[in-house]
């Protein structure tokens, strides 16, 4: 069997009157995310995961923030299209850990429909998919809830 690993990461400057979507769940939220597409930096991550464990570049190769075709884009559409191009090459996940980094607001609540929401994208159980929340605990541009981050990990089998 061919186990592969791929990790992606990605940032979103928060502006207030905007929507905040993370792993595909509208958050209650004064600020959201300024980006080309819903700015689901959640999402993108595991984009960006899933296309590096498969050797097939990264989501901006893909899915260019000067497309118009992808402006305002639900991020939902693109882990779909990524999911499908691994699928496609013979992948399959065999797990997904993820990490957002934001001060405000707490997002715990909203990890079980994440969870539910990413898995059913990827065709896999929620138990398969690990979403934790962090603070920066003030520091830097996080810390000055000026944006968002989030980290992601995934295991593939071929």
């Amino acid at each position: 069997m061919n186990i592969r690993i791929g990790q992606g990461i990605d940032f979103h400057r928060l502006q207030p009157g905007l929507e905040l979507w993370l792993g595909g769940i509208l958050i209650a939220s004064e600020r959201g995310c300024v980006a080309h597409s819903d700015g689901d930096v959640l999402l993108h991550a595991v984009c960006d995961a899933l296309l590096g464990a498969a050797g097939l570049r990264d989501i901006g190769y893909y899915f260019p923030d000067n497309d118009p075709e992808f402006s305002g884009i639900d991020s939902k559409i693109l882990l779909k299209r990524t999911y499908d191009l691994i699928c496609d090459k013979g992948y399959t996940i065999i797990n997904i850990d993820c990490t957002v980094c934001l001060e405000k607001p707490k997002i715990a609540v909203y990890i079980p429909e994440m969870k539910n929401t990413v898995s059913a994208i990827l065709g896999s159980i929620p138990e398969n998919i690990s979403i934790k929340a962090t603070t920066t605990e003030k520091l830097g541009f996080t810390g000055r809830e000026e944006g968002v981050v989030a980290i992601a990990v995934v295991l593939l089998s071929k």
